[in-house]
């Protein structure tokens, strides 16, 4: 019988009172963005904050609780954009929508420097006693987002990237889950030989995690042979959006089979439109159907970061996924 787990990719917006309180502390310019050395009582409200939303998700009822990714101004660059050797420049484009950040350029060796992901996920530890779930980006989508000039050459910057996000695993606290997101296999999909080297970087991140850990695409399907070789990474389950691009994926499962478990974008995190249980569950017991497959477990997600959206409907969209998961237990 399958398992349907309630979880997010994280990134949440900011509750409201928040967003006041910090645009005051912080300001509004691009030199008031999260660099890692912030002022007193800018953590003190990124704790409260982080408090906020953990109660919303145990609230809601959710099986896995992340820490937000509150701090992180600059979305999947945000690990970068806070370390010693990285010197942060122009603003750029946040894939193919309306949000922006800071491009990290990588100006030194991505040495340890302190775990800030870690940090916050050692916070975030104190208030979830259990089904707590870490976020980082995966290595490929985080040196695609990022700009090499120190180490020389794209398979050395992406192996340097996943030794990075290795040492910040390593200083994790205990948590059951790990999802790396990685929008751009999607986006950017890798090229011949990058794919596999991408994979390997994957696979070396998932295996430093002593958790559960889902390699979680979105913005559309993976194309075939990038999603072949991530068939061979060492992740337990693979996410798939299948609002963006459900036919595509089918296929790639079909054809190249998947993981025993699997997680699944059923809720758009970028549309305000709030899914009811029975319609999560419709989209779970669809791809069951079409891959012929029963999984041990189902990770039902939204298929994107939910800072997109407006706070109310953001707590709307969680509570539809743990409802939906109560839905499969009362069936079951």
């Amino acid at each position: 019988m399958t398992q349907v787990i309630a979880t997010t990719p994280g990134l949440f917006p900011l509750p409201d009172w928040a967003k006041d309180e910090l645009a005051d502390l912080k300001g509004h310019q691009k030199t008031d963005l999260i660099s890692g050395d912030e002022s007193g009582e800018v953590v003190a409200a990124y704790d409260k904050a982080r408090e906020d939303v953990i109660t919303i998700q145990q609230d809601a009822g959710l099986d896995r609780v992340v820490e937000g990714q509150l701090r992180w101004d600059d979305m999947l660059a945000h690990p970068l954009a806070v370390h010693d050797s990285v010197e942060t420049k122009g603003i750029v484009r946040y894939y193919d929508n309306n949000n922006f950040y800071r491009e990290p350029v990588v100006q030194g060796d991505l040495s340890a420097d302190g775990g800030d992901v870690a940090a916050d996920l050692g916070a975030a530890a104190e208030h979830v006693d259990n089904g707590l779930q870490a976020v980082l980006p995966g290595p490929y989508s985080l040196a695609d987002l990022a700009t090499d000039e120190h180490y020389g050459d794209d398979a050395a910057f992406l192996d340097a990237i996943a030794d990075f996000l290795v040492e910040e695993v390593n200083a994790f606290p205990d948590v059951e889950t790990l999802f790396l997101l990685e929008p751009s296999l999607v986006e950017n999909a890798p090229a011949d030989g990058e794919d596999e080297r991408a994979a390997e970087a994957i696979d070396a991140v998932a295996s430093a995690a002593d958790a559960e850990v889902v390699a979680h695409t979105y913005w559309g399907a993976i194309e075939e042979k990038a999603y072949a070789h991530l068939m061979d990474a060492d992740v337990d389950a693979i996410g798939f959006d299948l609002v963006a691009n459900h036919d595509q994926t089918v296929y790639n499962v079909q054809e190249y089979g998947t993981k025993d478990d699997v997680a699944l974008g059923v809720v758009d995190g970028q549309n305000t439109l709030v899914e009811s249980p029975e319609t999560i569950r419709d989209r779970i017991d669809w791809f069951e159907q079409q891959t012929n497959t029963a999984y041990d477990t189902v990770y039902a997600t939204a298929n994107t970061e939910t800072f997109y959206l407006p706070v109310n409907k953001f707590e709307d969209k969680l509570e539809a996924l743990a409802n939906a998961a109560d839905l499969e237990a009362a069936e079951a």
